[in-house]
């Protein structure tokens, strides 16, 4: 079955060659040009009555009802758990933190490449295509191959990013891996932002799992990376 991409774009002659490049790529394509739209796509109370679930989102920031921030935002809270790119001319540091910081995967600023884009799309999905058993430590569970995190029988809800980090970090358990590698097998090889991506990411994750109740720790080393560690269960 192809991946579904939903492109949320209202600028017809950005919107429509895009459409068009995704579809001889093979992506079963969805277009909305509004953000009211998009989340009616993604919220899976609503996305549950459709034949497939969307995998990538391509969202324009600059939508003429609600901002692209706050349907990234809105999504991740309804509990979307697929992979955002954000597309937009707002292509500042700041900017790009903050689009994590929502929710996004990834940020590419306009104008930009058609093969450039394909490439991250291909990148989101990389980790849909290995089918994996499951990663397993006491009460947390990491299921690859549906890209889902449980802790006992409750899914903790996670990003495209964040499940990445999570998965290389529990398949190095106890060990330190460095920012570096990090960096260079949950990011894409063209990502040209700032490493504070990979720190928000971590921050947002250790959050997640801390509220699901997870007692293993995600633990900075300095200057060299981060381990995941078993946490004091008796405590």
């Amino acid at each position: 079955m192809a991946h579904r991409v939903l492109v949320v774009e209202d600028e017809e002659d950005i919107a429509l060659p895009l459409v068009r490049t995704l579809e001889r790529e093979g992506y079963d394509v969805t277009r909305v040009d509004s953000g009211l739209d998009a989340l009616d796509h993604l919220d899976p109370a609503v996305a549950s009555r459709r034949v497939s679930p969307v995998d990538v989102v391509i969202l324009d920031l600059g939508l003429p009802d609600i901002d692209g921030l706050d349907v990234c935002r809105r999504a991740r809270t309804a509990g979307y758990t697929g992979a955002i790119m954000i597309v937009t001319a707002r292509a500042g540091e700041l900017d790009r933190v903050v689009g994590l910081d929502y929710g996004a995967d990834d940020y590419l600023a306009k104008p930009f490449g058609l093969a450039e884009l394909l490439a991250r799309v291909r990148a989101l999905l990389r980790r849909t295509a290995t089918m994996a058993p499951p990663l397993q430590e006491g009460a947390l569970r990491i299921d690859i191959a549906a890209h889902r995190v449980y802790v006992g029988e409750n899914q903790v809800s996670l990003t495209g990013k964040e499940f990445d980090v999570l998965t290389v970090l529990a398949a190095q358990r106890d060990r330190v891996v460095s920012r570096d590698r990090l960096m260079s097998e949950v990011w894409d090889a063209n990502w040209y932002g700032s490493t504070k991506t990979l720190d928000v990411t971590i921050g947002r994750l250790r959050n997640k799992l801390d509220a699901a109740g997870v007692t293993d720790k995600v633990v900075a080393v300095r200057g060299v990376g981060f381990r995941l560690e078993a946490g004091n269960r008796d405590a």
